[in-house]
């Protein structure tokens, strides 16, 4: 009988454990849905599951399960080489909504460790997966003579697989900043611009792919093998968590102001038809007219220019566009304060001037609409430019 530890279960344990719980929850709600971006919520899914997999193992070693499963020993570690990759290509397909066949090009370096592991290493003995795991989990305990020699060149890979995938998570991780960022520019907005609900969610998963990387390269080079894998597995569990509760933040079910706006106009005798034509003949006003820029713009003003009640123009902002009528005059009046911020004509214009020029009577609600809308205040955003 081989030499073993007792069962270790402390605070990082539950952690980790309640992260595979949610991711593996997580993983098969996006697997199986059938709304929206079915791709995209394909290659999400599938990297939770990989992500559970692979803290899964960890939770296993960091408990000391692993002495009752050697025959387990580093299963999860072919998913080092696909959680990147399935993060870039979720962002693409997120925002691009579309697939293709070279997209499975990126699962080469997966499938190849998975059969490289296969035939040199899940086939040998226990003693063998023991010896490995004292490696990388006990480093102080005694391992157990035999003949198994992992000098052999073809253990290379094995042997370098932090570093290997510290390269493919490198380059993944500014392969997916360059496709939000281009898509930030695609928008006409800033990188850090809340704007675009979209692009924000797009943002933030780039930014967590970062995150990892980052935690990852701190950890091998604080702790030796795998002793800090442990944080590591914890910070992923962070990220799920923020996962979920995004998408539970998002859910219909927690907003019901779809419904209470249709029980609010049930009755109107708007059809399809005339809310398309008032929007299409309000953009045209907002944009060569411009009403917005006094002061005094409001929403039965608005109604009489475009020829609609107010009661109905509200209808097709929240129906159609989803906005309130003070979100939409801000929409077009912080879209106007860029141009006029990144002019050169204005560039002697004090900020206070240009919200009066776009229709703020106070500086204050004026910082507060262009941070919200765009991320920054507006001094940020003409230093930035």
């Amino acid at each position: 009988m081989l030499p073993s530890l007792p069962l270790k279960i402390d605070l990082f344990a539950i952690i980790i454990l309640l992260g595979i719980v949610q991711g593996f929850f997580l993983a098969f709600f996006f697997l199986t849905t059938k709304q929206g971006n079915k791709v995209a919520h394909r290659y999400l899914g599938l990297f939770l599951l990989a992500m559970s997999f692979a803290i899964t193992e960890v939770l296993m070693g960091y408990t000391n399960y692993t002495f009752q499963t050697l025959y387990l020993v580093d299963m999860a570690e072919p998913t080092n080489f696909v959680m990147a990759p399935l993060s870039f290509l979720y962002l693409e397909t997120y925002i691009t909504e579309r697939f293709t066949k070279t997209q499975l090009l990126h699962f080469i370096p997966f499938f190849a460790y998975l059969i490289y592991m296969s035939v040199l290493f899940y086939p040998l003995p226990d003693i063998h997966h023991y010896n490995s795991y004292l490696y990388a989990f006990h480093p102080d305990m005694a391992t157990i003579p035999c003949d198994y020699d992992e000098r052999e060149w073809y253990y290379f890979f094995k042997h370098h697989v932090n570093e290997l995938m510290f390269v493919q998570m490198v380059i993944y991780t500014i392969a997916s900043f360059y496709v939000v960022i281009r898509a930030f520019k695609k928008e006409n907005l800033p990188f850090s611009s809340n704007q675009s609900p979209k692009l924000s969610w797009a943002r933030n998963q780039a930014i967590s792919l970062a995150s990892i990387v980052i935690i990852f390269l701190i950890i091998k080079q604080t702790f030796i093998h795998d002793l800090g894998d442990h944080i590591l597995a914890g910070h992923i569990t962070l990220i799920i968590y923020a996962i979920s509760f995004t998408v539970i933040n998002r859910s219909k079910f927690f907003h019901d102001e779809q419904t209470k706006t249709g029980k609010k106009y049930e009755k109107s005798s708007l059809t399809t038809d005339i809310q398309d034509n008032v929007l299409e003949k309000l953009a045209e006003v907002m944009n060569t007219e411009k009403p917005f820029l006094s002061d005094s713009f409001s929403l039965p003003g608005l109604a009489k220019i475009v020829a609609v009640s107010p009661h109905h123009l509200s209808q097709i902002l929240n129906e159609k566009l989803g906005q309130s009528f003070f979100d939409y005059t801000a929409t077009y009046r912080i879209k106007e304060a860029q141009q006029l911020l990144v002019s050169p004509e204005y560039a002697h214009i004090k900020i206070e001037e240009i919200a009066e020029m776009v229709g703020y009577n106070s500086k204050s609600a004026f910082n507060t609409s262009f941070k919200k809308i765009v991320g920054q205040t507006p001094s940020q955003f003409r230093l930035q430019k």
